[in-house]
């Protein structure tokens, strides 16, 4: 079930909505205001596999690439 970050226009608040199906925009309320005018937001997942745990996942968060330390800036993000 996909989970999509939305954020209200009306009152600025960012929430969680999970979709059975697909996404049905008249369903889609913002829990602080009730308001229906939102934007969807891009959000990245935030998990690596290593071989550190049992599972090989991680739920830490992937290092930041704002330095550029992580690629020595080949990735353009910094």
């Amino acid at each position: 079930m996909p989970i999509y970050d939305y954020k209200c226009s009306d009152c600025g608040k960012t929430y969680d909505v999970f979709h059975k199906v697909r996404e049905i925009k008249e369903d889609i309320i913002c829990p602080t205001c009730n308001s229906t005018t939102h934007v969807r937001l891009i959000s990245a997942p935030s998990f690596s596999m290593n071989g550190s745990s049992g599972s090989g996942y991680s739920s830490e968060a992937a290092p930041s690439c704002a330095d550029g330390s992580c690629c020595a800036g080949a990735c353009g993000v910094n």
